[in-house]
């Protein structure tokens, strides 16, 4: 899914809101880059990293894919940790801060995070 692709679209008696996956992913990558361990994020498709080289820039996607599912939100995180720390801590550090806040800023039901180990630093 591409960066400003619209993943949400609700309808109320206001009228239609519409979230992008951008949204998302910069909200979710900033979430999750800041938890305690996580060095950093990396690509988590060819295509991420092919956007990338084309477009000689960081993307607010890195790491971060997102799907519609029923209205609710599956997330997939794949990063990188800092050596010597205690992994399983840091995924559910990282999925109850990620799930608190999407559903915090968006009213949306976050169903799942994924978080997968890419990268270990030194």
């Amino acid at each position: 899914m591409g960066g400003g692709c619209i993943l949400i679209r609700l309808d109320n008696h206001l009228g239609r809101i519409s979230v992008s996956n951008s949204y998302f992913a910069n909200l979710i990558g900033h979430v999750a880059s800041e938890c305690y361990g996580v060095s950093g994020l990396v690509n988590s498709t060819p295509t991420q990293g092919i956007r990338r080289a084309l477009l000689r820039r960081e993307l607010p996607d890195k790491g971060v894919r997102i799907r519609n599912s029923n209205g609710n939100l599956v997330i997939d995180l794949h990063i990188s940790v800092t050596y010597g720390v205690n992994i399983s801590e840091i995924i559910k550090s990282i999925a109850h801060k990620v799930t608190y806040t999407v559903e915090a800023a968006s009213g949306l039901i976050v169903t799942k995070v994924n978080v997968y180990i890419a990268d270990m630093q030194h």
